[in-house]
């Protein structure tokens, strides 16, 4: 009976450690190093994650956490795939600008023109590319080079010709091209932040090609994410942004896309802008509005012919300038053309 009794107690006693040590919903913390911790988030800050594992609060640094996830739930982040399939959206957990940029730097392209090069970003297996309207303003023989990481770690670079324009808005500096199918390619999307929850101070990220110099990463941090220029909200930030950097992705600490780069301050360093993901999304769901036909262009300009000299007996062949697209007369469009 007194056997009985204590092995009662030992069961009894396991199962209260069990209960203390497995939580009903679980994460799984996978460090850099390759081990895994299990246990419940309390609290995670822009460098730290703390996480309850029954017996004791661990204090993670985020740039040391590889992967989170769900007990039982797999490694792949929570995905929302809008139901037409033009972009993703996904809550992806925090890592390392490094580790961030080898994930997802494969979906970044250049895009070239004859006036010019920016920069872009896959966003669905498709071939969709969200870039700047002044990158391919009034163009429309246009490359994009894709960047696709080799057996040796460096990426291979690719350039594909032919590349449609699908849809163009002007006011927000916006366009969608489409890249030719390619059999032989398999292309990486990236993922679109999922809500406009970034705040000042928060850390953020640019990969693009400022001045040709292909798959540059600057870092910085939302100096704010409400600056206004004639009518329109742009975050601003501290990640250098510079000629050819127009139509690059702005990253936040979770690899989830928060904006377009397009403009800098010529006056100061620090100085870049993106627009919101918030004006991409409502470009991206409307489409239809801004969709773009080459036998009748409905961009929202209208280019006409320079008016004649009175002193000239044949009309002039030099065309008009291009309108400017800067935000303000100290700013400039941060594209090469």
């Amino acid at each position: 009976e007194s056997e009985c009794r204590m092995l009662k107690q030992l069961l009894a006693s396991c199962l209260a450690v069990a209960l203390l040590t497995c939580p009903a919903v679980a994460d799984v913390v996978e460090l850099s190093t390759g081990q895994k911790l299990e246990g419940e988030i309390l609290k995670e800050t822009e460098q730290t994650l703390f996480l309850d594992i029954g017996v004791d609060i661990l204090k993670i640094p985020v740039t040391s956490v590889k992967n989170r996830t769900r007990a039982g739930a797999g490694t792949q982040p929570a995905v929302a795939v809008k139901k037409d399939a033009v972009y993703s959206t996904a809550k992806l957990p925090q890592r390392s600008v490094k580790e961030l940029v080898v994930e997802y730097g494969s979906g970044v392209v250049l895009v070239q023109t004859p006036g010019g090069l920016g920069s872009g970003f896959i966003i669905n297996d498709r071939g969709y590319c969200v870039t700047n309207y002044h990158v391919v303003e009034r163009e429309t023989k246009i490359a994009i080079t894709v960047f696709q990481p080799g057996q040796d770690g460096r990426f291979i670079k690719r350039r594909i010709d032919d590349v449609k324009i699908v849809a163009l808005n002007p006011y927000f500096d916006l366009a969608l091209l489409e890249i030719p199918k390619q059999y032989d390619l398999q292309v990486r999307p990236v993922f679109l932040a999922a809500d406009n929850s970034h705040n000042e101070g928060d850390s953020v990220f640019a990969i693009g090609n400022p001045l040709g110099l292909e798959r540059s990463v600057s870092q910085g941090i939302v100096s704010t994410k409400h600056r206004n220029f004639e009518g329109v909200v742009y975050i601003q930030t501290t990640a250098q942004i510079n000629p050819g950097n127009s139509g690059g992705p702005l990253f936040n600490s979770r690899g989830e896309v928060i904006g377009v780069t397009n403009m800098k301050m010529t006056s100061g360093e620090g100085l870049g802008f993106a627009i919101p993901i918030t004006y991409v999304k409502h470009f991206l769901d409307n489409l239809e509005a801004f969709a773009f036909d080459k036998n009748n262009t409905n961009s929202g300009y209208r280019y006409l012919d320079a008016p004649r000299r009175l002193n000239s007996a044949k009309p002039s062949a030099e065309k008009p300038a291009s309108p400017q697209k800067d935000a303000a007369t100290e700013t400039t469009t941060a594209g090469s053309k």
